[in-house]
């Protein structure tokens, strides 16, 4: 089953921060962009509490509270495919957290590639002297800061890019 990435700029909201989310089964990496959507780094790691089907608990709470504290203008949800681009068994995961963030904060929730965003921050990591299983949640924030840095170059690249036609028509 091919599942497919949302175009970082497409529908942009403008200015403001984006909040990224690397979902996974026990933890949430987030991450946060400046104002002016340029430069992603970590905020924390939440723990994770919901399950399919059932109500929201203290992580989405969490989350909403810190889509509230940095004013958050859209999220981005890592959406976990294998190489070949075909959804893992993670996409329901990211999906039904997306969906309940989106009903919660109202903002818009884009899905964003995470490939390869997990293994890219270990290795980072790694590389910096951090301890793989004392860096667990570290690495969830890791990866959430890639999967946002990915977005912002990619809606800084669309908006020159429309700004580029717009200029030419």
């Amino acid at each position: 089953m091919k599942v497919f990435a949302d175009t970082p700029g497409a529908d942009d909201p403008g200015l403001g921060r984006r909040l990224a989310l690397d979902v996974g089964t026990v933890r949430i990496g987030v991450a946060v962009s400046d104002r002016n959507a340029v430069l992603a780094t970590p905020v924390e790691t939440v723990r994770r509490l919901t399950g399919f089907k059932d109500r929201d608990q203290g992580d989405i709470d969490r989350i909403v509270d810190l889509v509230n504290e940095y004013d958050a203008v859209e999220i981005v949800v890592g959406l976990p495919r294998d190489l070949r681009g075909n959804g893992s068994k993670s996409v329901r995961h990211a999906k039904d957290i997306a969906s309940r963030v989106r009903r919660r904060t109202g903002l818009p929730v884009r899905m964003c590639d995470e490939r390869l965003t997990t293994a890219v921050a270990t290795r980072a990591l790694q590389a910096s002297g951090v301890n793989s299983r004392k860096g667990r949640s570290v690495v969830d924030q890791a990866a959430a800061v890639e999967i946002l840095q990915s977005w912002l170059d990619g809606r800084a690249a669309y908006l020159r890019q429309q700004e580029g036609d717009n200029e030419a028509t």
